[in-house]
């Protein structure tokens, strides 16, 4: 006959009880009402925040970026072709925001900072805001310093300054893109970054203007972010913003750095 002691069976209860441990997790979640066009109308998530990072059921990411009070419009970040009406979204608590590091020069990603040149992942300690607090005007300094393009004309005319904008404009096929790639490649050895974004282009001339800077050795020095034309319109709008952040990575690191759009019309 097995005795059974009340002492032993109330340690039992003590000890299960001290080892027990709840944790509690709220979620903030919302209903699918309306998807298409790469956007979706959640119903709920009342306390999301502006450009917070929200997951569909199906694991398709989005932004939210139109706070509307009985309903948010999301911004999907892929096809979305999976999300169906009356499925469920939840809130990250995470603003949209990349990972960036020194391991992406040379390579080719896309918007979402993936890399799909078939060289495996990148490593990343750090991540930044996709959109950052632009600086002040009093700790901005006035543009002194001439960028070297390596074209002649532009360089003895109208050259270009470190900390500057400039436009090139024109009819198509006349070269536009020729002149970028050329000041990419002029820029050897000296010390200068860049970051090309391929916004709505084909793949094959994307594939053209990476093969042209890796057998010129510009890759060294060059991060590529390109959505092709046949990707989602959202991640098309979304390229120039990661090619940004990216760019400011390095700047706050002290690097002399130049973005291209090509392009934004």
């Amino acid at each position: 006959m097995v005795t059974i002691r009340a002492d032993e069976i109330s340690n039992i209860i003590r000890e299960r009880i001290e080892q027990y441990n709840r944790e509690v997790k709220i979620v903030n979640t919302g209903t699918v009402l309306q998807v298409g066009d790469g956007i979706a109308r959640i119903h709920g998530l009342d306390e999301v925040m502006a450009g917070e990072l929200v997951e569909f059921e199906e694991g398709t990411i989005g932004i939210a970026l139109n706070l509307e009070s009985n309903n948010v419009g999301v911004v999907l970040m892929g096809d979305g072709l999976m999300i169906q009406e009356g499925s469920s979204v939840k809130a990250t608590g995470k603003i949209a925001q990349i990972p960036v590091s020194e391991a992406y020069l040379g390579r080719v990603i896309n918007a979402l900072a993936k890399p799909i040149d078939g060289r495996g992942e990148i490593s990343a300690s750090e991540s930044r805001l996709i959109e950052s607090p632009a600086p002040g005007i009093i700790s901005r300094r006035s543009v002194y310093e001439p960028l070297q393009t390596g074209l002649i004309a532009i360089d003895s005319m109208i050259p270009i300054g470190r900390g500057q904008r400039e436009l090139i404009i024109g009819d198509r096929q006349i070269g536009k893109t020729v002149v970028a790639t050329d000041m990419i490649l002029n820029q050897q050895g000296q010390n200068v970054i860049f970051v090309y974004v391929a916004i709505g282009q084909k793949a094959s001339f994307v594939a053209q203007v990476v093969t042209t800077f890796q057998e010129k050795g510009a890759m060294e020095y060059t991060i590529v972010v390109a959505e092709m034309a046949d990707s989602p319109a959202t991640l098309q709008y979304f390229a120039p913003y990661t090619e940004a952040a990216l760019a400011e990575y390095f700047m706050y690191r002290e690097h002399h750095t130049v973005i291209i759009y090509d392009d934004l019309s």
